[in-house]
């Protein structure tokens, strides 16, 4: 039967794109290798408009054959287009190339090569990490974001990575863990959640903080910077202590935004997205 395992030791879900489709995944960093969500790769080599009800079938196919596959899929916690974590089938590459078998699709050979891309390139990123953010440059610069954007963008991922390597460190369960302590502080210096200033912004699936403006993205920055060092001072332990910092330090970035939205007379949090901030 399918078995399920906690985050521990995975890095913080991250999105990769075959061809028009968006796949899930986790790295696990003990063991050096990449969980994909079985769903989505369903959808990109099936083209279903229900690849749950494709999966939940070939699953049943794959249970009566008494296939090996079966019993090596892993459930995990991914990040949904909701912006809640629920628990998904994920696989790791050689599992998944067991599953691309038994699904007839024009398209398996292409994500068999895509899938070989995908682990070259992370492994000349975890010798190089610098090969890592010149990947994340090189697409928003193709996107049309300007090199201020950028720069500010790749800054405030650095605090939010060192801010999550703080809560891992002094456990807090990455997935609803983080998530909730990420909206307490957004809400806290935004006066909005996550999912209110995505709907704010007409965003769905897409990432909230690549759709920021320049002042959006450096409050949000000041928030989790303040968050991590108010957690390092008071030494927080655990996901109820940790919910402390992150109040404090959603609250000085909230004040100083209303003290610049009062000195300039205009609002910091902003309904434009990507497209209309281009």
């Amino acid at each position: 039967m399918l078995s399920s395992v906690n985050n521990k030791g995975m890095t913080d879900a991250q999105m990769a794109v075959f061809e028009s489709y968006k796949i899930r995944r986790v790295y696990d960093d003990k063991k050096e290798k990449w969980f994909f969500s079985v769903i989505d790769v369903v959808s990109a080599l099936t083209g279903s408009s229900v690849p749950r009800r494709y999966w939940s079938d070939l699953k049943i196919k794959l249970q009566e054959e008494g296939s090996e596959v079966y019993e090596k899929i892993v459930q995990l916690k991914i990040l949904a287009p909701d912006g809640k974590y629920y628990s998904t089938d994920v696989s790791d590459t050689e599992t998944l190339l067991r599953v691309i078998q038994s699904i007839p699709s024009p398209k398996a050979e292409p994500f068999k090569q895509w899938l070989a891309k995908v682990g070259y390139e992370r492994m000349q990123e975890m010798n190089d990490p610098e090969k890592a953010l010149n990947r994340s440059r090189n697409y928003w610069q193709k996107q049309g974001r300007s090199a201020k954007w950028i720069q500010q963008r790749m800054m405030g991922q650095e605090i939010r990575n060192k801010l999550t390597d703080y809560w891992s460190e002094h456990d807090v369960k990455k997935g609803d863990g983080f998530a909730i302590l990420t909206n307490i502080i957004h809400e806290e210096w935004s006066e909005l959640s996550a999912k209110e200033h995505k709907n704010l912004k007409g965003l769905k699936q897409q990432n909230l903080r690549d759709h920021m403006s320049d002042e959006e993205l450096i409050f949000s920055a000041l928030a989790e910077l303040s968050t991590r060092r108010i957690a390092e001072t008071e030494k927080s332990e655990g996901f109820e202590a940790n919910k402390i910092p992150a109040k404090k330090g959603g609250k000085i970035a909230k004040d100083a935004r209303i003290a610049l939205e009062e000195k300039t007379g205009k609002k910091v949090i902003s309904e434009k997205n990507f497209l209309k901030l281009k």
